[in-house]
């Protein structure tokens, strides 16, 4: 990806995210900084040559009845397919498993028990 658009990609993301805060979400049950906790049994986030995506595919999760923005998500088991090149036809070099893993994410949609976490910076 072109460090034009990835610096476009980071300013709308820095945008979407202050917006949010400022004219604040939904009432549920959140911490402090307005995050919800929630779980998932197992996921997956691929790595490129930039580092982890800031994106996440996860099985088994219970998500609240309430949206929100950040979510706290504990994930039992996290595999990381470390990708040759920058397309996902460019085969792996090797995975890495984490267990009981915690990320913040932005957001999420979610479709038939698969849910895709965005917004999740890296640790």
């Amino acid at each position: 990806m072109n460090h034009t658009l990835k610096r476009l990609l980071g300013a709308a993301a820095a945008v979407a995210t202050g917006a949010t805060a400022l004219l604040g979400t939904g009432v549920g049950t959140a911490d402090a900084a307005g995050r919800v906790r929630v779980h998932c049994d197992r996921a997956e986030r691929p790595l490129w040559s930039e580092g982890p995506s800031r994106n996440l595919t996860a099985h088994g999760c219970d998500l609240p009845k309430d949206k929100r923005r950040w979510y706290v998500v504990e994930i039992d088991n996290l595999a990381q397919p470390d990708y040759k090149s920058d397309y996902f036809n460019g085969g792996v070099s090797r995975t890495e498993t984490l267990r009981k893993k915690t990320l913040s994410c932005m957001g999420y949609t979610s479709e038939k028990g698969t849910v895709n976490w965005f917004g999740c910076p890296p640790r």
